[in-house]
């Protein structure tokens, strides 16, 4: 910092030619350097809250990268297989109704049963019969859709589709042609009643029984020698009639 020497002749010393010079710091000079410091805190302050801003700017960018590629997953185009309510309307997941509201298309057993769950949670999504009588029917019509990309949804009157129910014609024809399956999970009657039947969790799932004599017959016998719990389906219109051959094949084994 520079220095202003102040040499006024009335402090000449004795000796002509020497002189005592008083050293003082000017008072300009003082308040430029307290400028100087506070405009460099002042520089470090802004500087620290661009670098904070960045970090936040860059959080929130990849929180909006992730965010749009999980909008970008769960607008897919293709099938979704989705799992509604085995008797209790309320049993429905939140990712279930989500997934029936972007639908294009609903395919269903029965729109009469189908309409009542849609109705509960203002779903509005134009609803397709699509059962065992007609599925092989609307195939190439659905097949057909799905390429041009509308997102359609595959239901069954209670449960998770194309287990003992229709929809399997169609998954293995979207699996022919490519074309993606996405599973949303939810009820099922399988593992629902397994869990309550305090028998063995190593079980074998038969699905729904013959309606003709001899192939119940020949079911019954094979199913019976296996060593781990079994779970099939019946038609309670058809119960009775089944009963004493379940006497004859299963005697001695407990069933719920």
């Amino acid at each position: 910092t520079a220095l202003i020497i102040d040499w006024p002749k009335s402090l000449l010393a004795p000796v002509i030619g020497t002189s005592r010079p008083i050293l003082i710091f000017s008072e300009a000079e003082t308040v430029f350097k307290n400028n100087k410091i506070k405009l460099i805190k002042v520089i470090k302050i802004i500087l620290v809250s661009l670098f904070i801003l960045m970090l936040v700017y860059c959080f929130l960018s990849i929180i909006m990268i992730i965010k749009s590629q999980s909008q970008k997953k769960d607008n897919e185009n293709g099938l979704y297989v989705v799992s509604t309510p085995i008797g209790n309307l309320k049993d429905i997941t939140l990712r279930a109704i989500e997934t029936l509201k972007k639908s294009s298309f609903i395919l269903c057993e029965d729109t009469r049963v189908s309409k009542n769950l849609l109705d509960r949670y203002e779903i509005k999504s134009k609803l397709i019969s699509n059962h065992k009588f007609n599925e092989t029917k609307n195939l190439n019509r659905i097949i057909n859709l799905l390429k041009s990309g509308e997102i359609i949804s595959l239901i069954s009157d209670a449960g998770t589709p194309s287990i003992s129910d229709p929809g399997s014609i169609l998954v293995n024809e979207c699996i022919k042609n490519d074309i993606k399956i996405i599973p949303i999970p939810g009820a099922s009657a399988v593992s629902t009643a397994v869990s309550i039947s305090g028998f063995s969790e190593k079980f074998f799932f038969n699905g729904f029984l013959s309606d003709k004599k001899q192939a119940l017959i020949s079911d019954l016998k094979r199913l019976s020698e296996l060593n781990q719990s079994i779970v099939f389906f019946v038609s309670p219109k058809k119960i009775n009639r089944i009963i004493p051959e379940l006497k004859n094949y299963f005697n001695g084994r407990k069933i719920v």
